[in-house]
């Protein structure tokens, strides 16, 4: 298997140190959801997550390290969930094709159904867009990792020809992304079985089957 990059590691490896930590970002997560980033304070989430506010801030020094905590907690949430989606959806005997496939399905349901993404593309969208577009190099460096480590298992278990995996990875990486920040398109996005004969006539012969 291709060797996973810093970022991807990290985000695999981001766990909850403990219940209270759990709680925190439960709290700030509900919190921006109901207020947005702005207008949640430190002292909003230490009263929806029961700590003191001088608890709170020995947890996080500042708010910003807070919201970092809580966007590498949505990507692990959104990693396995794919995961989990891939596993209920396709067999790992299947062929490449239909896993191409409902990856892809399951990939960008995961990104128009995150609800704080959805949210803050709406209220404060002069926050998230920086990081989804022009300063989204992290977001795409996550996308084309997950989909080149994909790729390159297809390719360990002689489904896929042999080639570089990373820039194929991120064009399917920066198209979903497209098409999740820009949902106005001709492409069948609100039906599944529309999506998967789409991802299938279009997506799959991309990885060269």
């Amino acid at each position: 298997m291709a060797r996973l990059t810093r970022l991807l590691a990290l985000v695999r490896s981001t766990g909850l140190e403990d219940r209270n930590q759990t709680r925190v970002l439960d709290a700030a997560l509900l919190a921006f959801l109901d207020f947005g980033i702005k207008r949640t304070s430190m002292v909003e989430v230490a009263r929806r997550c029961g700590l003191s506010l001088a608890t709170l801030y020995r947890r996080f020094a500042s708010k910003a390290d807070l919201i970092q905590a809580v966007a590498l907690w949505q990507a692990r949430q959104f990693i396995d969930q794919v995961d989990a989606a891939l596993q209920r959806q396709v067999d790992r005997d299947a062929g490449a094709e239909d896993q191409i496939v409902e990856l892809f399905v399951v990939f960008l349901d995961g990104l128009r159904g995150n609800k704080l993404l959805e949210r803050l593309l709406k209220t404060e969208p002069e926050i998230v867009l920086p990081y989804m577009t022009v300063k989204g190099a992290p977001v795409i460096e996550l996308g084309r990792d997950y989909l080149a480590e994909f790729i390159t298992r297809l390719q360990d278990e002689g489904k896929l020809p042999e080639y570089d995996p990373a820039p194929l990875a991120e064009m399917v990486a920066r198209t979903a992304l497209s098409m999740a920040l820009t949902p106005q398109t001709v492409i069948p996005l609100d039906d599944d079985a529309a999506m998967r004969r789409f991802a299938r006539d279009h997506v799959a012969v991309s990885f060269r089957i």
